[in-house]
């Protein structure tokens, strides 16, 4: 136990010591299609084991430039991201998708920004709004707070290009369409399809092997976002965290969440509390209990589904 403490202690004091010009220890991409890359975040909270480093940061290199979505939580991160853009094509980042108001996804910004000050930001029009009245200042202190400081010197960069549902963005011979929603993971949600190629980017509406966070959101609206992503067909599904891979995945959400929401339904009306209900829904749910966050989100779900069912 002392041996463990000792490391924690050491890890905590190097991230605390962490300063503006730090870099994230590099994570190599992997190319999913020609011209597409995908860094795969490591699964779970920000820490300082991790740098604050969690999402899944992508970039299509097209005819113009290179197009980014979700370049990061924190500036250490998205310079990380850069140097990886860098290692795949000598082009200039032209624009920025920022998927939602989570500043695990778009804290970055101001790494794309440094190496390309002329990009484009895109977001969602809530997610704008929100940043903009206090969001930006709460997601930078979080980050912080949860890595003992490592983050320091990250500043917002808002983004100031809204996209808007069905809306799509021609850059560089690639059409990225937009599916947003203002009900589901965050309400401030797009999902980017690369129609060309068959691609979608879910954003944190699906996870690949992950139970999720939903107290910004509505389960309704997630299972409304996985059933229109699925009747996209895709050939390829690229998670906020996870890995991606094809529909598989996404029909593995639906499922978790259509078993957990009628069971939560059904022992509500029973008058069952959460915490009668929780172990009775984990032993339906055993198949995904290796899922990332299964201990720490699935009572947060069960007692967030009730306070829905409530509100119906």
């Amino acid at each position: 136990m002392r041996t463990l403490s000792l490391l924690a202690a050491l890890i905590f004091s190097t991230s605390a010591m962490a300063g503006p010009d730090d870099v994230v220890r590099p994570y190599p991409p992997q190319q999913i299609a020609a011209g597409t890359y995908v860094i795969h975040g490591p699964q779970g909270v920000p820490s300082a084991a991790n740098q604050s480093f969690m999402n899944n940061p992508a970039w299509i290199v097209t005819n113009e430039g290179v197009v980014v979505i979700d370049p990061g939580s924190s500036v250490q991160v998205g310079r990380m991201v850069v140097e990886q853009i860098r290692k795949t094509t000598d082009k200039p980042v032209t624009h920025v998708f920022d998927t939602h108001v989570h500043g695990d996804h778009w804290l970055g910004n101001q790494a794309i920004l440094e190496a390309w000050p002329k990009a484009t930001f895109i977001a969602h029009p809530d997610m704008i709004k929100l940043a903009r009245n206090g969001a930006d200042a709460f997601w930078i202190k979080l980050m912080s707070d949860m890595t003992g400081g490592y983050t320091d010197g990250t500043r917002a960069k808002i983004p100031t290009v809204e996209a808007a549902d069905g809306q799509a963005f021609k850059i560089g011979g690639k059409t990225f369409r937009i599916h947003s929603s203002t009900d589901a993971h965050s309400k401030t949600d797009l999902m980017i399809e690369m129609v060309e190629d068959h691609i979608l980017f879910t954003a944190d509406n699906v996870l690949n092997s992950q139970v999720m966070n939903l107290r910004d959101g509505t389960f309704k609206g997630v299972m409304k976002a996985t059933d229109r992503a699925l009747a996209l067909n895709m050939a390829l599904y690229v998670p906020g965290h996870g890995k991606t891979g094809d529909r598989k995945f996404v029909e593995d959400q639906k499922a978790y969440f259509a078993t957990l929401m009628s069971e939560v339904r059904r022992m509500y009306d029973e008058g069952k509390s959460d915490y009668e209900m929780k172990p009775v829904i984990a032993e339906k749910l055993k198949a995904y209990q290796d899922w990332a966050e299964w201990d720490t989100n699935l009572g947060q779900q069960i007692s967030l589904a009730i306070l829905e069912i409530e509100q119906e």
